[in-house]
């Protein structure tokens, strides 16, 4: 008897528009470099400005007006209020640029925009609806604390390393990374930044924590650590790739994903303590992971938004 699958796969290709609200489209397009997932609503980010929104439960992608061309490197969205106040973001990138949104990503303005137009914020992180910090090249640092009406600038470290990404903890810790070793934390929500010992001199590209005090840093050429001690003491795991190593992410499940070359993404089942290569990895690099309110997983970069299937 012949195979009913290909019927079946070209039913659901016909069928597909058909299932999507008009202007929607089935993934993001173009090079994406960010997302962010809060609630229902997803947002990534990319080259020439562009904006891409998904609310569950439709599958589909909006591409929102973008007040800018400028590539938007970072986006960050609030946890959602529990009285059902504004939907509140924001999105960084070239140009010394952050915009902000106050309805889920639906529309966008411009909220803060250097003088130094060779500035580039490369993340940002939405601690609530009125405060968010921003980081970027030459130890670039920005925050707000009243929802992006006013913008303050500091500078954490010595010297001018590129500050790469910022995360929180579940028990509300900071943590950034940058070049040449660049290791910090912050228990008080970035008023004050403590260097930490890096297991190693080269660049780190972000720390991501696994719980209170569980994290995995990762950096070049496959460096990979992690910490069971909020980042006073590293253990090296033996790297599944050698190459950058862009982007982490924790499962709801507690799977870890580490990616970044091309057809190298790597999977940790044991909460990060070694990782194995998933195949059928996206051919492209990627440069951030997502996973959106139905599970799915979605791998961001030159080719757009690639889902992931894991083993």
């Amino acid at each position: 008897m012949r195979s009913r699958a290909p019927l079946a796969a070209s039913l659901a290709a016909c069928l597909l528009p058909a299932l999507l609200a008009a202007g929607e489209s089935p993934l993001p397009r173009g090079l994406l470099l960010d997302g962010a997932v809060s609630g229902s609503v997803a947002i990534v980010v990319g080259e020439r400005g562009s904006i891409w929104v998904s609310r569950a439960p439709t599958s589909g992608w909006r591409r929102a007006d973008s007040p800018t061309r400028a590539t938007l490197t970072g986006v960050a969205l609030a946890p959602p209020s529990a009285d059902g106040g504004p939907e509140v973001g924001w999105a960084v990138g070239h140009d010394a640029l952050v915009l902000g949104t106050r309805d889920g990503g639906a529309t966008w303005t411009r909220q803060f925009q250097g003088e130094n137009l060779q500035d580039s914020f490369l993340d940002v992180l939405a601690l609530n609806a009125r405060h968010a910090i921003a980081v970027g090249a030459y130890g670039l640092y920005l925050s707000t604390r009243d929802g992006g009406a006013t913008w303050e600038r500091r500078q954490v470290r010595e010297g001018d390393a590129h500050l790469n990404r910022i995360s929180r903890s579940a028990a509300g810790t900071l943590f950034l990374a940058g070049e040449s070793g660049t290791l910090l934390r912050s228990r008080d929500e970035g008023l004050n930044w403590t260097p930490l010992r890096a297991p190693y001199e080269g660049s780190f590209h972000g720390v991501l924590p696994l719980d209170r005090r569980t994290l995995i840093a990762h950096g070049l050429r496959g460096h990979l650590y992690r910490s069971a001690d909020e980042g006073d003491t590293w253990q090296e795991i033996p790297p599944p790739v050698v190459g950058l190593l862009a982007t982490g992410l924790r499962l709801r499940s507690n799977l870890i994903l580490i990616g970044g070359p091309p057809r190298a993404l790597a999977l940790s089942r044991d909460y990060g303590r070694t990782f194995s290569l998933v195949p059928g990895a996206p051919a492209t690099a990627v440069a951030e992971l997502i996973e959106l309110p139905d599970g799915s997983v979605l791998a961001l970069g030159e080719a757009g938004a690639t889902p992931v299937i894991l083993p």
